[in-house]
């Protein structure tokens, strides 16, 4: 399984980016897929994600209400898109995906993913 995420980049605050992670070796579709950050000197954190059957999107509180994760069967490729951008939002953002069966939950934990995107670094301006 690869993960290749891209659409990083500087925006200034209030802003928007759409983060993209595209994937080979699994269908997006079939599998629990997440987006979690880490800023210079935290720890990863949850950002957003999707259950496996797509029925179930969710998100950390900070980014509810300006963030969407969605998937793209055709082009196999999962989406982050980031609205009304803040400062707080500066990070590497990583994509990553689990196999099984785990819950929205779970989902929400970093060291449950065993496969992970390279990262694509966001700056904010304020």
């Amino acid at each position: 399984v690869q993960l290749q995420a891209s659409g990083g980049g500087l925006v200034r605050t209030g802003g928007y980016l759409r983060l993209s992670c595209a994937a080979s070796g699994r269908n997006v579709s079939d599998y629990r897929m997440g987006w979690f950050r880490q800023a210079p000197g935290r720890e990863r954190e949850f950002v957003a994600g999707i259950s496996r059957d797509g029925g179930t999107t969710y998100s950390t509180d900070s980014v509810k209400g300006r963030s969407s994760i969605s998937r793209d069967s055709a082009k196999n490729t999962l989406y982050l898109q980031m609205n009304k951008m803040e400062p707080e939002d500066t990070a590497v953002y990583y994509c990553a995906t689990v196999s099984g069966y785990t819950s929205d939950t779970v989902g929400r934990i970093a060291n449950v993913y065993p496969f992970w995107g390279q990262g694509t670094l966001v700056t904010v301006s304020s």
